[in-house]
């Protein structure tokens, strides 16, 4: 009989010492290690704080604007990669009115190069940015060696000339309307044009390295509502700028330059917008009629400035996803 108490026993033993082990081994797998020192157990992972959307600015996106008119278009350069997008049409070109003077003046302080101009014309070129003065901006057209002749083979003014070779323009040209071919207000550019303009001016090459920080801050300091519209002269704050909330604005300076005129032989205002910052240069360009006022063309701007924005003003913070602890 011993034999057999002792192969009992024996199985006893061996059932007791499984029974010990699964649990230990199990806890093992399931991570439980409260009962001694191994490691193994799952890892603690803290929730990650929400993280807060990057700083607005303006992107490629929809535009959707209810425009009744004749000309509607506008275009966005992204200033860090260069990328240009917009409207289907931004290639089509209307006169530039006063948007331009922003480049004549560029123009011709950039020829001084390190020399300074005389009191009276760099009085000139401030107001010729700053209230649109129509007077000061000739006297700056005519030093920079601008003339309101026509010259041949449909090429353009010498000042505009410079603008498309050193800008990069490709749609830009003279003007088509009889007898005032000329004359810079009637420039025809695009949009897509508009934007390089802009970039040109902020990025130094239309003004030269003396002279671009003082082109850019005359264009974010031009002052004057609608309301304060002259024969030749202010009011050109407006547009883009107002369709910008604080949180943009409050990043620096956003240089503008507008353009707009109420032209007899077609019946339409011919409106434009340009805006530029250190990320971005936006243009709008408009024709509708005169019925509808300035005001019009000036909330048109505003709210293909307001749509791009990104990420919209209110849109909730991003919150990532718990991770799983490992087994």
């Amino acid at each position: 009989m011993r034999p057999r108490v002792a192969m009992v026993l024996a199985v006893v033993a061996v059932l007791l010492g499984s029974a010990m082990l699964v649990p230990a081994a199990y806890a093992k797998l399931s991570g439980d290690d409260s009962g001694g020192s191994g490691g193994g157990g799952a890892e603690s992972v803290a929730a990650p704080e929400p993280t807060a959307p990057p700083p607005p600015t303006l992107r490629a996106g929809p535009v959707s604007v209810n425009f009744s008119g004749e000309f509607f278009s506008w275009a966005l350069m992204d200033r860090e990669s260069g990328e240009i997008s917009g409207s289907k049409n931004l290639t089509s070109t209307s006169s530039t009115e006063s948007m331009i003077k922003a480049w004549i003046v560029a123009d011709y302080l950039r020829q001084l190069g390190d020399k300074a101009p005389s009191a009276t014309l760099k009085k000139q070129a401030s107001l010729a940015i700053r209230d649109s003065n129509d007077d000061a901006a000739n006297a700056v057209w005519s030093a920079a060696g601008g003339s309101y002749k026509t010259y041949p083979n449909g090429q353009p003014n010498p000042v505009i000339k410079r603008a498309i070779s050193i800008c990069g323009l490709t749609d830009t040209k003279r003007g088509n309307v009889a007898g005032y071919e000329g004359y810079w207000s009637f420039t025809r550019m695009s949009p897509r044009d508009a934007v390089r303009l802009g970039d040109c001016i902020a990025n130094g090459k239309a003004a030269g390295p003396k002279w671009t920080k003082w082109v850019l801050d005359e264009m974010s300091k031009v002052r004057g509502g609608i309301k304060d519209q002259g024969l030749k002269s202010g009011g050109g704050k407006w547009g883009i700028v107002d369709g910008l909330p604080a949180s943009i604005k409050a990043q620096g300076p956003v240089g503008i330059k507008n353009g707009w005129t109420p032209l007899n032989y077609d019946g339409n205002w011919h409106v434009n917008c340009l805006a530029v910052t250190e990320k971005w240069s936006l243009a709008v360009m408009l024709r509708y009629p005169q019925r509808n006022g300035l005001s019009y063309g000036a909330k048109v701007c505003a709210s293909v400035a307001t749509q791009l924005v990104t990420p919209q003003p209110g849109a909730a913070l991003k919150v990532p996803q718990q991770p799983i602890g490992k087994l």
